[in-house]
């Protein structure tokens, strides 16, 4: 279901300079216990980014994942990125996340960096829905111009590659304007927020659950902690360290 939209991605990071780097050990491919799923990830090094991951799902019929998140350099202060897709197939339903995801929820940082995104959930009303994001506080590290979606085959196919596309060329867009101003958030102080953005998203991602279950717990814990979100381990050292002094 979402190859095609893999492919935009991919080729959108290599068109701007990015270079694929090397997947920690044993996570970048894995087969279902089962046999009923395979999952791939990749890590880019791309200008202007400390850190890009993308990963893909194909369990049939049953599932289809395309998830992503960018993490610009410190020295940046604009949101990540975060692209979360499911289908459903035999029920042909859809869930669709598409986000600028802010480090902080303060107007100024919204005026600064959102005006793109206003103007995308106008423009793609079937993305614009208000529903319940089920595992997350939506007033943190979420948006209130996220493109959200439950939805099914129409809006897989229709407006969901239209939106896509727009999503992307819209970042791009904001992350060259950001790179060419400076931060209004010190270094030490974005770099804290992103990793706590790690450490949030650890505590609360769905997803781990539905892992383990198709590639088993040892296999999981490793993806979730070593690739999806290492900066979570790293906070916890900090903060336990402090605590020591």
């Amino acid at each position: 279901m979402f190859d095609s939209l893999l492919d935009v991605l991919h080729g959108s990071i290599r068109d701007r300079g990015g270079k694929s780097l090397a997947v920690p050990e044993g996570l970048a491919e894995c087969v279902s216990q089962k046999g009923d799923g395979v999952i791939k990830s990749w890590l880019w090094n791309v200008p202007g980014f400390r850190r890009w991951r993308v990963t893909r799902l194909d369990a049939g019929e049953s599932l289809q994942v395309l998830n992503s998140v960018a993490y610009p350099q410190y020295s940046n202060d604009q949101p990540l990125m975060g692209i979360d897709l499911l289908w459903f197939g035999k029920r042909c339903k859809l869930v669709a996340v598409l986000d600028f995801q802010p480090l902080v929820q303060d107007e100024a940082y919204f005026a600064r960096h959102f005006q793109g995104l206003q103007s995308l959930r106008t423009q793609f009303p079937d993305l614009s829905s208000d529903g319940a994001m089920r595992s997350f506080d939506p007033n943190q590290y979420f948006s209130p111009w996220l493109l959200f979606c439950r939805g099914g085959l129409e809006e897989a196919k229709g407006s969901l590659p239209l939106a896509f596309n727009a999503f992307l060329e819209c970042y791009w867009e904001l992350q060259e304007k950001s790179s060419q101003r400076p931060s209004r958030i010190a270094y030490d102080q974005v770099k804290k927020l992103q990793l706590e953005y790690d450490v949030y998203s650890s505590e609360r991602d769905p997803a781990h659950g539905l892992f383990s279950s198709y590639f088993g717990k040892q296999w999981s814990d490793r993806f979730l902690n070593e690739f999806l979100f290492p900066g979570s381990n790293l906070e916890r050292s900090s903060s336990s360290m402090n605590l020591e002094l």
